[in-house]
């Protein structure tokens, strides 16, 4: 007997931000330009952890399958933002109403509710729980942060990120805290590109605030390395990550971090020390992967370079130091991971696809990191060039690579790598 399609109703929310499922209505998912209905293996229960959330001056859109005409509601369009390890598969549908200001920084999830619970349109790509809070008391991270402060009273960069894991609720800064995981270490206060959707810097006429501040202070090597050495005699698998998103490029502050990896090595410190950036400064590598890094971290929105220079806006560099970083990191035998922005019916188009193809031949990374975008989804169609290519969904587009490149893995965090320790 043939399985009943799943067709989850269209969601919305009325004016005193109650949300409901509409009873004729079915829901409909955004894949780049187009609104249409998920497809079968877009969908899955909405994953604990996630959030629901209506978006302001934006109309719900439903379709009417006995009229097979999309509707537009006066209610509020409801988005879902999916927990992290998981990736979108359909942003949300909606209609932009007069006047609308644009949305925070957000992934904007398809909702809809089916057979006694929501469903929303993504694919679960890791199963890392390092981000996964669920069982742990906030007394808990307030411990860990007050115990950290007595320890190192005077390492400024201590008290930047016990700050971020009890003000901004941020999930690095929280392991830290815990003693799990991977310890973030941000370095940089400027940075040598203006992304769109920069989270710790964004201009007064950008419509949207930053989520979060900059760090406004140059660590020392030693603030770096008694965080560092803390962490390490706490995870059972320390990483360290040097870019965060409360900084700007951290490869502007090689020379810093450089010393810092030199100095946590020599004195035998263990685990995965990674650098995560948008790859501009090639020439600095080198340097890095002799004093102890294990891994980079390349950040990109697309493998084209007039689309990735629409969202990453460069200043001083160029996409071709990009795909130079990522060759002097696997000259360097650093592993090497892409942090894929993933946008429904854009990074899954025929055309970026082939792109991506010839990046990863000719660049040969390690890992593709499947992240959502956090950013209105108009917004970003309005700084693209203009395309026609069909949209394939993120499982065949996954699938497509692996087969293209066997030794290509996925997934949302960076990995621990059992390697040996590296000094210079």
């Amino acid at each position: 007997m043939a399985r009943e399609r799943l067709q989850p109703s269209l969601v919305y929310a009325d004016q005193d931000g109650s949300i409901f499922d509409h009873p004729d209505l079915l829901m409909l998912c955004r894949r780049g330009r187009e609104l249409a209905l998920p497809r079968p293996d877009d969908l899955i229960p909405l994953p604990q952890g996630s959030d629901i959330f209506l978006l302001p001056q934006r109309s719900a859109v439903g379709f009417d399958s006995e009229s097979g005409n999309l509707e537009e509601l006066e209610a509020s369009a409801v988005a879902a933002f999916v927990c992290p390890g998981y990736t979108l598969t359909g942003q949300c549908a909606f209609v932009t109403r007069p006047g609308a200001e644009t949305l925070p920084l957000l992934a904007y999830g398809a909702l809809g509710y089916a057979r006694g619970q929501f469903w929303v349109c993504a694919r679960q790509v890791d199963t890392d729980p390092r981000q996964d809070f669920s069982t742990i008391s906030q007394e808990r991270i307030d411990t860990g942060a007050h115990q950290l402060l007595k320890a190192f009273p005077d390492n400024r960069l201590v008290r930047h990120l016990t700050h971020c894991a009890l003000t901004y609720c941020c999930p690095a800064a929280k392991n830290l805290t815990l003693g799990r995981f991977e310890a973030p270490l941000p370095t940089a206060r400027a940075c040598n590109a203006d992304c769109v959707g920069c989270i710790s810097s964004q201009p007064e006429d950008s419509g949207f605030p930053a989520t979060q501040h900059r760090i406004a202070f140059r660590p020392k090597v030693d603030e770096i390395t008694q965080i560092m050495h803390k962490h390490a005699g706490q995870a059972k698998k320390p990483i360290f990550s040097f870019g965060q998103g409360c900084e700007g490029e951290p490869l502007l502050e090689s020379r810093l971090i450089a010393d810092a990896v030199h100095s946590f090595r020599q004195a035998d410190g263990p685990g995965t020390v990674n650098i995560n950036t948008n790859g501009s400064l090639p020439q600095t590598i080198e340097q890095l992967a002799a004093a102890g890094l294990s891994s980079i971290r390349v950040s990109l929105n697309s493998a084209q370079e007039a689309w990735y220079t629409a969202y990453h806006r460069p200043r001083g560099y160029a996409f071709s130091d990009v795909l130079q970083t990522m060759l002097e990191a696997k000259r360097s035998g650093l592993f090497v991971s892409l942090n894929f922005f993933f946008v429904p019916g854009i990074s899954d188009t025929e055309l970026e696809f082939q792109a991506l193809q010839n990046v990863i031949e000719d660049c040969r990374p390690d890992f593709i990191q499947l992240r959502n975008l956090n950013l209105d989804p108009e917004l970003y169609l309005n700084i693209l060039p203009d395309w026609d290519s069909p949209s394939m969904g993120l499982k065949n587009f996954t699938r497509r690579l692996k087969k293209s490149f066997p030794w290509i893995e996925f997934g949302y965090f960076n990995p621990y790598l059992d390697i040996p320790l590296k000094t210079g």
